[in-house]
């Protein structure tokens, strides 16, 4: 039997790296698993700094790179100029539960990405299911007092989640550019908004 290359790549990926990591290999069943990606997606095949220094600390750095991650996510960061940090919870909640977007079947674009944070967080108690690799996320905005600074870390966090925990397994979603800036303030509104169903 033929092994998959997608496969092998997402087995290789599931393994956390060493330092002492065969690179090249990694490179190579990379390739090999994403041959035919369209170039617009090829890009994504090669860590950025960030990336290549989660991947040779296992994602777990030391204080030093640790910090050095931390200050290139925060370098990331694009506020928006009115410095309107929450925009519209209920297109927020829309976006929160669409995969939409970056899958091969998704090319070429016919809307927006969505976040798809039901994968990995509970957003509301009518969930029937959602993932757990993230905490649940209900009552979030009721949790930090519907706070200015709670607002701003809410922001950060969604636009480069780096900028509170290095090696971070949530998407960039803002310094990708996953999502546009009205995206994010919107998923920041589904958690900050005191009429959001995640506060309810």
């Amino acid at each position: 039997m033929r092994r998959s290359p997608l496969l092998a790549a997402l087995v290789v990926l599931a393994l956390p790296l060493a330092a002492s990591a065969d690179e090249a290999r990694l490179a190579a069943v990379m390739q090999e698993a994403f041959a035919n990606a369209p170039d617009d997606f090829k890009p994504r095949l090669v860590p950025d700094e960030t990336m290549a220094l989660c991947n040779a600390t296992g994602n777990a750095p030391d204080r030093v790179t640790g910090d050095r991650i931390v200050e290139m996510a925060f370098a990331s960061i694009v506020y928006p100029e009115d410095g309107v940090l929450m925009g519209d919870w209920q297109n927020g909640e829309r976006l929160a539960q669409s995969g939409y977007g970056m899958r091969f079947t998704d090319y070429p674009p016919a809307r927006e990405n969505g976040g798809n944070c039901y994968a990995c967080h509970q957003l509301t108690p009518q969930e029937v299911s959602y993932g757990t690799l993230g905490p649940s996320l209900l009552g979030y905005g009721k949790l930090h007092d519907f706070s200015d600074e709670a607002v701003k870390m809410v922001y950060e966090r969604i636009w480069n989640p780096h900028t509170q925990l290095p090696c971070s397994m949530m998407p960039r979603f803002g310094a990708n550019g996953v999502l546009s800036m009205d995206q994010v303030r919107d998923l920041v509104a589904l958690l900050m908004d005191p009429d959001s169903p995640v506060n309810r």
